[in-house]
């Protein structure tokens, strides 16, 4: 088991209760072959440049512990996600 640190951006215009949907939808993700230590939400913020005609994005960081093969998974399914502006899986300590 490894422990990863994966962060998305949702698009802001989905509206609030969609948003805590979509999160919920990638936590039960991510639970399915993994354990959640942590989730950090940071909430709307301003992006660095336009994505999608958006000047904001809702960020969410996730730390949780898997498989090495399981974040491939769960990338293919946020890059699916109409919801889900960027994202990013890092090993946090990698050398």
């Amino acid at each position: 088991m490894r422990t990863y640190e994966l962060m998305y951006v949702l698009n802001p215009a989905i509206g609030d209760d969609n948003i805590k949907a979509e999160m919920d939808r990638i936590q039960s993700i991510v639970e399915t072959q993994g354990k959640i230590h942590d989730t950090d939400v940071w909430g709307r913020r301003k992006l660095a440049y336009e994505i999608q005609d958006e000047q904001e994005g809702y960020y969410v960081l996730v730390h949780f512990e898997s498989e090495p093969d399981f974040p491939k998974e769960v990338e293919r399914l946020l890059k699916i996600s109409d919801s889900v502006l960027r994202y990013l899986i890092v090993l946090p300590n990698a050398k």
